[in-house]
């Protein structure tokens, strides 16, 4: 049985078709809608590990639904799908809280294994139920915490709103407080991957200063060390 279920959006029913065999040829359960108004039903029904979500539907697109699904706390981490290549499209998507994208067509292989490690970097930060052990479910470091079952953080008791990636992001720099981090040691731990991406790590910092810090022009949680890496000062 899969433990992974993952909701597939898109107008189009062979890329429905396609896309879900090979998740579950791959033992990933997949269910999927056609626009945005059946996926939000299917929301509304039960919870996914990741949504795959087309860019270009009739109706509501997939920016103005990944907006929509942030704006309601849906925290469910997406992958964006498009047939746009240009680099502004890709920009946008993650400024809206997209935890990745791809270019279609592409390789089915790429992505199950994006599915893959997308879903096991979220759920690396969330307790296991079924453990018996007593594990906490919040951290607190200076003057943020995190609630790791709802996916939530705080500063100074007003809340803050992240995506499943930016929660990772700012769990890794919360484990090691004051420590320079290299950003191909950032890319490897939340990313999952040895092979950076430069352009996604200064996406995510800004993000996460825009959310974090009282005046992202002048961080002072989240330092850049110019030349090395980035630097988390959590008071």
């Amino acid at each position: 049985m899969s433990n992974i279920t993952v909701l597939i959006v898109d107008d189009e029913a062979p890329v429905l078709k396609a896309i879900s065999s090979v998740l579950r040829h791959e033992q990933i359960d997949a269910v999927c809608a056609s626009d945005s108004t059946d996926a939000f039903a299917c929301l509304a029904r039960q919870t996914f590990d990741l949504i795959l979500l087309d860019i270009m539907m009739p109706g509501q697109d997939g920016f103005s639904m990944l907006r929509e699904l942030r704006e309601r706390k849906i925290l469910t981490p997406v992958i964006l799908l498009s047939g746009r290549e240009e680099d502004s499209a890709q920009v946008e998507g993650l400024g809206l809280g997209a935890d990745d994208y791809m270019t279609k067509p592409f390789s089915k292989a790429v992505l199950v294994s994006k599915i893959r490690a997308i879903v096991r970097r979220t759920q690396q930060y969330i307790p296991a139920a079924s453990s018996g052990a007593p594990l906490s479910t919040t951290a607190q470091v200076g003057a943020f915490t995190l609630h790791f079952d709802s996916q939530t953080v705080y500063k100074n008791d007003k809340e803050i709103s992240l995506s499943s990636k930016e929660f990772s992001l700012l769990c890794f720099f919360m484990e090691n407080p004051g420590v320079l981090l290299t950003k191909q040691e950032i890319f490897t731990k939340v990313w999952k991957s040895e092979t950076l991406d430069d352009n996604s790590i200064l996406v995510y910092i800004k993000r996460l200063r825009d959310k974090i810090e009282d005046n992202p022009s002048k961080p002072k949680h989240l330092t850049t060390v110019w030349g090395k890496g980035y630097c988390f000062h959590p008071s």
